[in-house]
């Protein structure tokens, strides 16, 4: 029987998020998802030796030789949550002999084989990161090719839906980045305070809206000071999740994005209005832009192998991606991010890996969100939102 994954792994992939967010978030909308991440490096580690393996200790915040065993007890953990499905793959070319003790603590169903055909791997895989994101994702984010001797792949799917739902109107900014724009705003009024919290961070106060799914699954939106970057939001968002800063209701409208006024009420009890524009965010990722946060710096050295655990010949990595998505509703939010790791054979010059550019306009005021595990505290997704729906013409 799998464990169950641990306050521990949870701590471990929360510091991944926050990591990567201060490091990859900056003017340009985007979402990624740590969770995807974590277990992928977590089957590396454990094999690993040398200086990878001291790498990719620090950055999964645990011992290598239990590494494989909380990989499999936290995908297990995120497909049995609520609203959320999690699934590993491993594929391996025929000519790569897997070492039994490896293979034997791989998720249970995950092996599979590359055989060497170019399109048909590419069409296998593709449709693998299909199926494990109910073809939110259409194509696996690294390429295979002859040289290509073993791909670790994770896909993670969440769903939610709202309990109160949002309304639909069009809204045009009269000022701000998004003047003179007919947008969909989705608005709700409720009796409750919403979810609302003020957290006092070091870099000023951080309004934080907790959006409550039917299911185990919350998303909280985070605005900031103006100017404040992207990254720091979010990462003061983690750090606010696991109680770091004094907190206040943000019924008092002490917060970023916050007003009280007065309005006629046939009851007289308070209410709160929540209003955000609808989104959708879509990113892909070249993870080995940011060896310093997932421990992939000498990994990809491909003068020597670093994972003897793994097989006999030596191998390195060539490729460490993520595309992701998110939607955000007026019924509820749906996000899905398919990660991989590509792998060739060490002892050989290897060319530098690809880079890709995202190009989106630029905004000055744009906010945060975190898909959050409401029962663990776990951040499977984190996002920033630059650019919402515009309203559909009549």
């Amino acid at each position: 029987m799998t464990p169950k994954s641990d306050d521990t792994t949870v701590r471990a992939v929360n510091a991944m998020t926050a990591r990567w967010v201060r490091a990859a978030v900056g003017e340009r909308g985007t979402v990624l998802a740590a969770a995807g991440v974590w277990p992928l490096l977590a089957l590396l580690a454990t094999p690993a030796a040398g200086p990878a393996r001291a790498e990719l200790s620090t950055a999964l915040g645990t011992a290598p030789e239990h590494a494989m065993d909380e990989a499999r007890a936290l995908l297990a953990t995120l497909d049995a949550m609520d609203g959320t499905a999690a699934a590993a793959g491993v594929w391996a070319a025929r000519s790569v002999a897997l070492r039994p003790e490896w293979r034997a603590r791989l998720p249970e169903g995950a092996l599979g084989e590359l055989t060497g055909d170019a399109a048909a791997d590419r069409a296998a895989l593709d449709a693998w990161a299909r199926r494990g994101t109910d073809g939110m994702i259409e194509r696996m984010p690294v390429a295979v090719g002859p040289g290509t001797l073993l791909v670790l792949a994770s896909a993670l799917l969440l769903r939610t839906t709202w309990e109160t739902p949002f309304a639909e109107r069009p809204v045009r900014p009269a000022e701000g980045p998004w003047a003179g724009r007919t947008l969909t705003e989705l608005y709700r009024r409720t009796e409750d305070d919403a979810g609302l919290r003020v957290h006092t961070t070091p870099d000023g106060p951080l309004t934080d809206a907790r959006v409550a799914g039917t299911g185990g699954l919350d998303v909280h939106l985070l605005l900031g000071p103006e100017r404040l970057p992207g990254g720091t939001v979010l990462a003061h968002g983690v750090a606010a999740l696991g109680g770091a800063y004094p907190v206040a209701p943000g019924a008092e409208g002490n917060g970023p994005g916050l007003a009280l006024s007065s309005v006629p009420s046939p009851h007289g009890r308070p209410l709160t209005e929540l209003s955000t524009a609808r989104w959708t965010v879509d990113a892909d990722h070249d993870l080995l832009r940011w060896p310093e946060v997932f421990g992939l710096g000498a990994v990809v050295r491909a003068s020597a192998g670093h994972f003897p655990g793994i097989a006999t010949r030596p191998l390195a990595v060539s490729a460490a991606r993520q595309t992701a998505t998110a939607t955000f509703g007026p019924l509820g939010f749906r996000a899905a991010a398919v990660t991989a790791i590509g792998m060739r054979a060490a002892g050989m010059v290897q060319s530098p890996p690809l880079h890709s550019r995202l190009v989106t306009a630029r905004f000055t005021r744009p906010f945060g969100f975190l898909a959050v595990h409401r029962a663990s505290g776990l951040v499977p997704v984190a996002g920033w939102v630059t650019d919402p729906d515009p309203y559909p013409a009549v």
